[in-house]
């Protein structure tokens, strides 16, 4: 071997002690390629800060950090599917393969064509695009990703469902539910960025038990499950899954369906698992805790409380527990006996249900405060609002609460033949829905009109509802203010006179609609059904506690842990913040973890 070749590597030592530097080359500089992959831009507007970016890069060249104000543009504001991060790249470690823009769920992620950059300090050249300012900024060559070309499936795996023709005439349930494998290639879509646990109300650990999904793992699945949720079945069935707008599957094609794949879990584990897996409580203490009413937010205080080694007594003025989920949603869309494998388990873990008891009949409020360190108010909204206009008093204008409470519990009611629901929220197509089913049971037909004030695409009902109201041949008519209950002159109901809605709110957003007098329909029916709100039955407080707690706006004034103006006495759920499954569970977590704390501070004073 010749020596020049023996001593070449040692020729490199006279480099050791000097800065190494990137010369400029202005003579001999060029431009990259049209879709050359050169430095990172992004949109820091349109990014989400899912950091998938991150996730894929497999030299670790990606961090998301966190960013308040920037030289870019307007300063970012966190919002629901919105982390408030943005990537960070360091290109030494970059390797400029692009998977970053491939996967990037908003496509607000690309590549410009610059690939010279000199700088003495190495520390430059790791920094954050779209927030730090860079010349390429505005480039608009680079690589960008191929239109259509994706690492994600757009469109969300299909469920089976009953048709409307098999399902007008009974209360079966609709919903099929994921198939192992259908869950499995849905569990798959999910790039697990988390967003949706932020707007989940109960901060449930979405990714994870998806991932348990993937993995066939659904034991595990259940036990994440159970740390923020004893309601998943029914949430798995009826929660209004505001997770699934903040999912970043949505910005390429549908969203996740977490809903369905929570149902899915459940469905998997056989019941006589779930205590196992949960385990025991922890040992007694000897407090006591009462909580009046045995909906989702009651029951898991209840649940909560029991688990931390208190004994838990739920008082229930009706004959079986589970609060409006039972008696305000129908059995279609929530079957009953997966709400009792719900209320099985927190009976499980020791919490005694007395069913037909009354509170401020059987026993009072003041019993409770002297009986147990702590009572909890979780009442629901059992009771219907009128609409007040002329005829509303009539003998068949029913209350949509009234009626389904009245269904679930098998009694007989009257059928009429031609209905007219007024609303335009859930419960407004869970009773028109409803009553259509005991239409064709009856007289082999449906004659159901849907009358609401908003337009259809400011409807309070969910999308699903109003769809399946739809294929039920239920007529709905939006835009239209109901002005009076129409009767004979021998006393017998003709229907609902209404107008054209020109605008509900006034200029300063007040409830003040307007309409079109000349836009009038008369809606014939033999039932006119109110479905316009629900309000608390507060009458079993007794006039001196209804006057001792503080109010808002109709409904009880409680503190960020859920407790009243009085120190003994704590509230949530729909009679605090209204109708909602998934906010009484994160209610139930709140009120259960001060409680906790209160009668800790309690021991140690002793």
């Amino acid at each position: 071997m010749p020596l020049k070749n023996i001593l070449s590597p040692f020729r490199a030592w006279k480099y050791l002690f000097k800065n190494p530097v990137t010369i400029r080359d202005p003579l001999n500089d060029r431009p990259g390629a049209a879709r050359y992959r050169g430095f990172h831009q992004n949109d820091a507007q349109k990014c989400i800060g899912c950091g998938t970016c991150e996730t894929i890069c497999q030299n670790g060249a990606i961090d998301m950090v966190p960013v308040d104000g920037y030289e870019g543009g307007k300063d970012i504001k966190t919002k629901d599917g919105d982390s408030g991060l943005r990537p960070r790249i360091d290109y030494g470690r970059c390797c400029w393969c692009a998977l970053c823009v491939d996967v990037c769920m908003t496509g607000s992620l690309t590549m410009s064509n610059a690939y010279t950059w000199a700088d003495a300090d190495a520390d430059a050249f790791r920094f954050i695009p779209g927030v730090e300012k860079k010349d390429w900024d505005d480039a608009e060559l680079g690589y960008r990703r191929p239109e259509g070309h994706t690492l994600t499936l757009h469109d969300r795996v299909p469920m089976g469902e009953l048709e409307s023709e098999k399902r007008i005439d009974n209360f079966s349930e609709i919903v099929a539910g994921y198939t192992v494998e259908q869950a499995k290639l849905e569990a798959d879509r999910c790039v697990e960025c988390g967003l949706c646990i932020s707007t989940c109300p109960a901060h449930m650990s979405i990714p994870q038990y998806i991932k348990a999904v993937r993995d066939g793992d659904y034991e595990a699945g259940l036990k994440l499950l159970y740390e923020t949720n004893p309601f998943s079945h029914v949430c798995g069935r009826v929660c209004t899954h505001k997770c699934e707008t903040a999912c970043a599957s949505r910005h390429e094609g549908d969203p996740i369906a977490i809903r369905w794949l929570k149902r899915h879990i459940m469905d998997q584990v056989p019941y006589e698992r779930y205590t196992k897996i949960l385990g025991k409580p922890k040992k007694a203490t000897g407090k006591t805790v009462a909580i009046v009413g045995s909906g989702p937010a009651g029951l898991t205080a209840a649940f909560d409380l029991a688990r931390m080694g208190h004994k838990v007594t739920v008082f229930e003025a009706l004959k079986k527990p589970g609060g409006m989920p039972r008696y305000g949603i129908p059995e279609y869309r929530m079957p009953y006996d997966m709400l009792d494998r719900d209320i099985g388990v927190i009976e499980a873990m020791g919490v005694e249900i007395k069913c037909n008891t009354r509170i401020g009949k059987d026993i009072q409020m003041d019993d409770l405060k002297k009986d147990y360190d702590a009572t909890v108010l979780a009442i629901g909204l059992h009771l219907g609002r009128s609409t007040r206009i002329p005829g509303s008093d009539h003998k068949d204008v029913g209350k949509a609460v009234d009626l389904l409470r009245e269904i679930t519990d098998g009694k007989k009611i009257k059928v009429p033949k031609k209905a007219v629901v007024i609303g335009g929220g859930n419960v407004a197509m869970d009773i028109a829905r409803s009553i259509a089913r005991l239409q064709k049971q009856k007289y082999g037909k449906v004659d159901m009109i849907v009358s609401a004030l908003e337009d259809l695409e400011h409807f309070l009902a969910d999308p699903d509802e109003v769809k399946e109201c739809g294929e039920e041949g239920i007529e709905i008519l939006d835009a239209r203010g109901p002005q009076e209950i129409m009767v004979d002159g021998k006393g017998k109901m003709i229907g609902l006179r209404t107008w054209a809605v020109k605008s509900i709110f006034d200029a300063k957003g007040r409830f003040a609609p307007s309409y079109d007098e000349d836009d009038e329909q008369i809606h014939k029916a033999d039932q006119v059904i109110e479905a316009i709100g629900q309000a608390s039955d507060i009458s079993l407080l007794g006039e001196d506690l209804t006057e001792a707690l503080e109010w808002n706006r109709g409904r009880m004034q409680v503190d960020d842990a859920g407790r009243t103006s009085q120190d003994w006495l704590w509230s949530g759920g729909d009679c605090v913040k209204g109708p909602d499954v998934i906010h009484a569970v994160e209610d139930g977590h709140r009120i259960a973890d001060s409680i906790q704390a209160a009668l800790k501070k309690k021991r140690a004073k002793v």
